[in-house]
C-alpha cells in the first residue's frame, strides 16, 4: 500500500507506513550482532570483552549521524508540510554534506585516541590489542557509519521507506558474509569482525547517495547548497535528543561494565554485551516505529492538521504498550535459547547471561512509550523536551539506579536498574505530553474516536 505523508492514518495505514521502518531496525539489530556472535564462538571470550568495552565509544561518535538523521528529518518533514519542497531539498543535502566532513574529521581523531580511551576503561593487557584493532579499523569509516543512520530516516521523508529495508538487507548481507570470510576461513580474528562491519556500513551508505543523486521519485533529491549554519544548527537542537540519548546510552554502558567487573569480573562484562546486543533487537522493533512515524507527526505539525496529530499520538502509545507487553513475554521465554547463540561453550555463562536478560526483559513494558515519547516532540521540532525525556531515561536515572541498586540487591540490583530508570522515565514522558498538550493541539488525544 503508497502511503503519503498527508494521509489519515488509520491503524492499518499506519501499520504500513512504519512496518518498513521496523523491518529496517530489525534487520540492522541482526546484523549488528553478527560480529559478536561471530567474535565470541569463534575467537574468544577476551576479545568479545574487548569488543563490548571499545563498541560504545565507537557510538558516541556513530551518534551524530543519529542526531542529525533525527532532526534534518524532522526539519525537512515540517518543510514539505509547509509546501516547500525546494528549501526542504536544500536542507536535507546540507545535512548529508555537513555529517560526511564531522565523520572524517571523527576518523582522524579516533584513531589516534583509541588506545588511551582503552586503557581509561579499563581494558587489560590482554584485551588492549583487540580494542585498538577493532577500534581503529571501524572509526576509519566513521563517515559512513553516521550517514548510515542519517539516510534510515530520510528514506522515510522521502516515502520510500521500503528502500531504506531493501538497503539495510544489502548492507548487512555484506556484514554476514564477510563476517564468515574473514573470520571463519581467513581467520583475521577481530580484525576481520571490524572489517566485514566497515564494508557493510560502506555499501549502506553509497546506495542511497546513488538514489538520492540521480533522478527518482521521491521528494527528496541531493542539489547544489551553501552550507548555511541555522539549519544545521536547528537539526542538531531537534536531534539532540537522539544524541544525547546515544551517548548518555554509551556512557551508562561504560558504568555498567566498570560495577559488573567490579562484582564479577570479566564473565560480567560478556554476560552484559550480550544482553545488550539481545536487548537491540527487541528495542529496535520500537526505534523503528519512532523512526518510521516521525515524519508524519513532523508534516502534520508544519502542516497544522491538529487531528490528525491527535490520532497519531493516540494510536502510537496504544500501539508502544501493546507490543511492550508482548516483547516482554517473548524475552521471557525466548531468553535461554538466545544467549545459547553467543555462550553455549560456558554454562555458568550461560545461566548468568540468561537469568540477567529475564529480569533486565521486564523494562520492554515501557521502553516504547519513552522512545516513541521523545521522537514525538524531536518531530515537533521541540527539541528541547525531547532531550529532557532522553536525559532522564538514559543518563540521570540509569546512573542513579545502576549506582544504588546493587548496594541493596548486589549484582541482580545490576540487572534490575533499567526497570526502576524506564518506570521514572514513564512519568516524565507523561508529564511532558500533557503539559505541552495546548501548545500543539492534541489535548483530549485520549479520547476514542472513529479513526
Amino acid at each position: 500500500m503508497m502511503v503519503k505523508l498527508s494521509d489519515h492514518f488509520t491503524y492499518k495505514k499506519l501499520f504500513n507506513a512504519v512496518f518498513p521502518s521496523i523491518l529496517m531496525m530489525l534487520f540492522t539489530s541482526f546484523y549488528t550482532i553478527v560480529d559478536g556472535v561471530f567474535v565470541s564462538n569463534l575467537v574468544g571470550k577476551t576479545p568479545f570483552a574487548a569488543l563490548n568495552l571499545i563498541y560504545p565509544v565507537i557510538s558516541i561518535i556513530g551518534a551524530i549521524g543519529f542526531m542529525l538523521g533525527a532532526g534534518g528529518s524532522a526539519l525537512v518533514a515540517k518543510t514539505l508540510g509547509e509546501k516547500n519542497s525546494q528549501r526542504a531539498n536544500k536542507i536535507f543535502s546540507m545535512v548529508v554534506y555537513f555529517t560526511a566532513i564531522i565523520g572524517m574529521i571523527f576518523s582522524v581523531v579516533g584513531a589516534i585516541v583509541v588506545e588511551p580511551v582503552s586503557i581509561a576503561l579499563g581494558a587489560t593487557p590482554d584485551m588492549l590489542p583487540y580494542c585498538i584493532s577493532y577500534g581503529r579499523i571501524l572509526l576509519a569509516g566513521e563517515a559512513a557509519f553516521m550517514l548510515q543512520f542519517l539516510f534510515n530516516s530520510f528514506f522515510v521523508v522521502a516515502e520510500k521507506p521500503h528502500l531504506g529495508f531493501a538497503v539495510s538487507i544489502i548492507a548487512g548481507s555484506v556484514n554476514f558474509i564477510l563476517d564468515a570470510v574473514f573470520i571463519a576461513v581467513c581467520k583475521w580474528g577481530i580484525a576481520g569482525a571490524a572489517a566485514a562491519t566497515l564494508a557493510g556500513q560502506i555499501v549502506g551508505t553509497i546506495i542511497p547517495i546513488i538514489y538520492f543523486s540521480v533522478k527518482n521519485k521521491s521528494p527528496l533529491h541531493l542539489v547544489a547548497a551553501k552550507l548555511e549554519i541555522k539549519p544545521i544548527l536547528r537539526a542538531c537542537t531537534n536531534g539532540s535528543s537522539e544524541f544525547l540519548s546515544n551517548i548518555s546510552m554509551s556512557i551508562v554502558n561504560m558504568l555498567y561494565n566498570i560495577q559488573l567487573f567490579r562484582y564479577i569480573g570479566e564473565n560480567g562484562i560478556v554476560a552484559y554485551g550480550i544482553m545488550m546486543y539481545l536487548a537491540f533487537i527487541f528495542s529496535s522493533i520500537f526505534l523503528g516505529y519512532a523512526i518510521g512515524s516521525a515524519p508524519l507527526v513532523g508534516y502534520h505539525y508544519g502542516a497544522q492538521n491538529h487531528d490528525e496529530l491527535k490520532n497519531l499520538l493516540r494510536k502510537s502509545l496504544l500501539i508502544m504498550f501493546a507490543v511492550g507487553v508482548l516483547m516482554t513475554a517473548l524475552a521471557e521465554v525466548l531468553a535461554r535459547p538466545m544467549s545459547m547463540i553467543f555462550v553455549s561453550y560456558d554454562k555458568s555463562l550461560l545461566d548468568m547471561t540468561a537469568f540477567g536478560l529475564r529480569i533486565y526483559s521486564i523494562s520492554f513494558i515501557l521502553v516504547g512509550i519513552n522512545i516513541f515519547a521523545s521522537s514525538f516532540f524531536t518531530a515537533l521540532n521541540n527539541g528541547f523536551i525531547s532531550a529532557v525525556i532522553s536525559i532522564a531515561r538514559t543518563l540521570l536515572f540509569q546512573i542513579f539506579a545502576v549506582m544504588v541498586m546493587p548496594l541493596i540487591m548486589g549484582v541482580n540490583g545490576i540487572w534490575s536498574a533499567v526497570i526502576a530508570a524506564e518506570g521514572l522515565s514513564v512519568m516524565v514522558s507523561a508529564i511532558c505530553i500533557v503539559a505541552c498538550s495546548r501548545k500543539y493541539h492534541y489535548e483530549h488525544f485520549f479520547r476514542r474516536s472513529h479513526n
